[in-house]
C-alpha cells in the first residue's frame, strides 16, 4: 500500500506545482470580474489545458510510451524517473527500443503530472462554484455541474490507472480517450453556462444538432478502436483499401470483440489482419456519414450561427486532411496528433453550439 499511497502523493503534489502557475496567470488576469466572470476565465482556462492534455494523451500513445512506467502512479514506486534510474536502466538493456526506455518514462510520468494538474484546477473551480452559490443564492449558476466534472475526472483518473495495470487493453484505452473527450465536454458547457448566450432556432435545429453531436461521438470512439488496436494502416491505400480493393474480406465479428487483450482475439491467437481492416473500414464509413452530416448542418446554421456553420466546414475540412494524410503518408506522428486534435475541437465546438442553441 505504501508503494501506491507514497508516490500518489507526492505525483500529486507535483501536479500541484504545475496548476499554480496557470491559478497565478488567472487571479491576475480577472482580478476586475465579477465571482461568476472569474469562475468563466477559470473554466476556459482549465477548457484549454484539458484540450493540451488530450493531444499529449494522443501523443503518449502514438510514442508507445504508455508503459513507459509500468506501475502507478509512480515510475518504479518512485514519483519521477530519476529515482527509477535503475530499473530503467535495467528494462532498457533487456530491450532497447522499449517499451520501457528512459524518454518514454519521461513522457508518461509528464502526462500524469499533467492530468494531475487539470485535476486540481477542477477541484479549484468546484470549491469556488459552491462558494458562489451561498454568497449569490439561486441566481448564481448551478455548482452541480462544476461537481459532476470533479467526479468525472476522478474517474477519468481511474481509467488511466487501468491502461497501464492492464497494459493497454484496447477496451480500457478507448474508454479513457471517451472519458477525456466527456471531460472537455462538460466544461465547455459549463464554460456557456456562466455567460449564456442564446441562440433561438426551430426544435427540429437543435435536434439536429444533438444528432450529430453523438454522431461524432461514436466516430471518435471508432477512431480509439482504430488507434488503440494499431489499425490504421490495415488500409494503406485511399478511396481503396488495400492492393486496389474497395472492399477487401473482412472480419467484423473479431474486429469489434471489445474484451480481449491487445492484438490478441478473445478465444485466444493473434488478431488477423481481415479483423484489423474490418476496424479500420467502419471508421472510414463512419467518416463518411459524419462529413456529410457536418455538412448538412453547417448548411442550416449559416443563418443563425454563422460562426458555427464556417467553424464546423474548417473542423469537417481539417478532419478530412488530416485522416486522409495518415493513411498515405504511412501514419505520421503529426497528422494522428492533428487528427486527435481535430476530433476534440469538433466536439468543444458541437457542444458549445448545442448549449447555445434554444
Amino acid at each position: 500500500m505504501e508503494d501506491v499511497l507514497l508516490p500518489l502523493g507526492q505525483v500529486a503534489a507535483i501536479g500541484g506545482a504545475v496548476a499554480i502557475g496557470p491559478l497565478l496567470w488567472w487571479r491576475q488576469r480577472s482580478r476586475s470580474s465579477t465571482p461568476a466572470g472569474r469562475l468563466r476565465a477559470l473554466t476556459l482556462l482549465t477548457l484549454f489545458l484539458t484540450f493540451d492534455l488530450i493531444v499529449f494523451g494522443a501523443f503518449t500513445r502514438l510514442t508507445d510510451s504508455g508503459l513507459g512506467c509500468p506501475d502507478w502512479p509512480g515510475c518504479y514506486a518512485s514519483a519521477s524517473p530519476f529515482g527509477a534510474r535503475e530499473h530503467i536502466d535495467a528494462a532498457q538493456a533487456a530491450m532497447p527500443t522499449g517499451p520501457v526506455t528512459h524518454g518514454k518514462a519521461w513522457i508518461e510520468m509528464i502526462h500524469r503530472y499533467l492530468a494531475s494538474g487539470v485535476g486540481l484546477l477542477i477541484l479549484v473551480m468546484a470549491a469556488l462554484s459552491w462558494r458562489l452559490r451561498r454568497q449569490a443564492g439561486e441566481a448564481a449558476p448551478s455548482p452541480w455541474l462544476p461537481t459532476l466534472t470533479l467526479v468525472w475526472v476522478c474517474v477519468q483518473g481511474a481509467f488511466g490507472a487501468l491502461t497501464v495495470t492492464m497494459k493497454l487493453f484496447p477496451a480500457i484505452v478507448t474508454l479513457h480517450l471517451l472519458f477525456g473527450m466527456g471531460l472537455l465536454m462538460l466544461l465547455a458547457w459549463q464554460h456557456e453556462a456562466y455567460r449564456p448566450q442564446p441562440i433561438a432556432v426551430s426544435v427540429r435545429l437543435r435536434r439536429a444538432t444533438t444528432v450529430v453531436l453523438v454522431l461524432a461521438l461514436m466516430q471518435v470512439a471508432l477512431g480509439g478502436w482504430v488507434s488503440t488496436n494499431y489499425a490504421v494502416l490495415a488500409c494503406d491505400e485511399f478511396p481503396t483499401c488495400h492492393g486496389g480493393q474497395w472492399w477487401p474480406h473482412l472480419d467484423f465479428a473479431q474486429g469489434f470483440q471489445l474484451w480481449r487483450e491487445l492484438g490478441q482475439r478473445a478465444g485466444g491467437g493473434y488478431l488477423g489482419f481481415e479483423a484489423l481492416a474490418a476496424i479500420h473500414m467502419a471508421h472510414r464509413i463512419g467518416a463518411a456519414v459524419v462529413f456529410i452530416a457536418l455538412l448538412a448542418l453547417a448548411w442550416r446554421l449559416r443563418q443563425p450561427a454563422r460562426w458555427a456553420s464556417r467553424g464546423l466546414l474548417a473542423v469537417a475540412g481539417w478532419q478530412f486532411a488530416s485522416g486522409l494524410s495518415n493513411v498515405v503518408l504511412d501514419w505520421p506522428i503529426v497528422a494522428a496528433l492533428a487528427h486527435t486534435a481535430g476530433a476534440a475541437v469538433l466536439l468543444g465546438l458541437l457542444t458549445t453550439l448545442l448549449a447555445r442553441l434554444r
